[in-house]
């Protein structure tokens, strides 16, 4: 099922009386997420994108625009009657119900044609249960399941249903480190096998990049930028997505260009042709980096942490923005510790430049 938002806005009147004004949490939002994908919507806390969700799932009215599935209007359609399901951060699930009881619920609310026999309602639980692999808990309560076996119950309670659009609002942030992982392969998996267009919420970046087909990078409730996760990474528009995208971060300097040269504090470290002379905003991504001896840009040696195939190289300099500099190179490059500098050569695709006004980026 294809979803198209059209100038979606959503703005809250200010709490604070005294004051006044208006929160705008959504901001003239347009985007359309094709049939059969999995979007993820990805930004700081604040950033609009549940309350997107919450648009899509019609839980909160828009102040403007409209949404469409597929050919269908449904903007002013209430919940029950978009065909979606929605997973919550906090599960949501029935304490007093078995897990077969949970999963069976939304089906047994169904009325008219919808309406099921019990014995197709007890075919499609088992069917969803197994398909993301917890049929053999159906007679557990919630409270007799892991974090991660809950979450499975609640995606198989939104599935069961088999929605246009499956609805996930940081599915993943009550579990620990291994469990998210395990967890984040299986949402993808499930996604995979239905089919279901699926929209997933999440502050984390690397779990955005990791299991989506598209991501939307938000500020501020406006799309920063939209695209396949590796491309936005390789390609960002402006210095927050720079930023924001990226484990270890990026490498952030003042610098400047002059001669169609681009120079961090006194190093001229690259030719950047057609590019005005004038102060910039540097962003290297700490692949960027290639040790060299006779390389232009020279930072202070603090540290080398080896990290099995590959090797950090903690260093600072005088024109970064970032506390030290990170800078991922492979094993084989031998470190000579006992230095006080070291030279990099970097590498053209990883160097990224910024307007130092307003932080979108200069091609070169």
């Amino acid at each position: 099922m294809e979803v198209k938002l059209q100038n979606l806005t959503k703005i809250f009147p200010s709490r604070n009386k005294k004051v006044g004004g208006e929160v705008v949490a959504v901001n003239d939002f347009t985007f359309t997420i094709p049939d059969g994908k999995l979007i993820g919507l990805l930004g700081p806390s604040g950033c609009g994108k549940s309350t997107t969700l919450y648009m899509i799932s019609g839980l909160q009215k828009p102040t403007g625009g409209r949404i469409f599935f597929g050919e269908d209007d449904v903007t002013e359609l209430t919940t029950e009657n978009r065909g979606i399901g929605l997973v919550f951060q906090n599960y949501a699930l029935y304490p007093h119900m078995t897990v077969r009881q949970n999963i069976l619920f939304p089906l047994q609310n169904l009325k008219g044609e919808d309406k099921m026999t019990k014995e197709d309602m007890l075919e499609r639980a088992t069917e969803v249960a197994k398909l993301v692999q917890i049929d053999e808990l159906m007679d557990r309560k919630p409270s007799e399941l892991s974090g991660g076996q809950q979450q499975r119950v609640a995606i198989a309670r939104a599935l069961v249903k088999m929605p246009r659009v499956l609805l996930l609002d940081e599915p993943l942030s009550n579990l620990d480190a291994r469990l998210r992982l395990q967890t984040r392969e299986e949402i993808r998996r499930i996604q995979r096998n239905t089919g279901i267009t699926t929209i997933f919420v999440t502050h984390d970046q690397e779990e955005a990049m990791s299991i989506s087909d598209m991501i939307v990078v938000m500020k501020l409730g406006v799309v920063q930028q939209t695209g396949k996760p590796q491309e936005v990474y390789d390609d960002p528009h402006n210095l927050f997505v720079a930023k924001f995208l990226g484990t270890p971060p990026i490498n952030v300097f003042d610098g400047k260009v002059a001669g169609g040269k681009l120079y961090i504090g006194e190093d001229c470290v690259l030719d950047v042709p057609g590019v005005a002379d004038q102060d910039v905003t540097v962003g290297i991504r700490p692949e960027g980096f290639t040790p060299d001896e006779n390389g232009p840009f020279v930072c202070n040696l603090r540290a080398v942490e080896v990290m099995g195939r590959d090797v950090s190289i903690v260093s600072d300099n005088a024109a970064s923005q970032n506390p030290v500099i990170r800078s991922i190179v492979d094993a084989d490059n031998k470190i000579d510790m006992t230095k006080e500098t070291i030279r990099y050569t970097l590498k053209p695709h990883k160097v990224f430049i910024f307007n130092k006004e307003n932080e979108e980026r200069i091609y070169f």
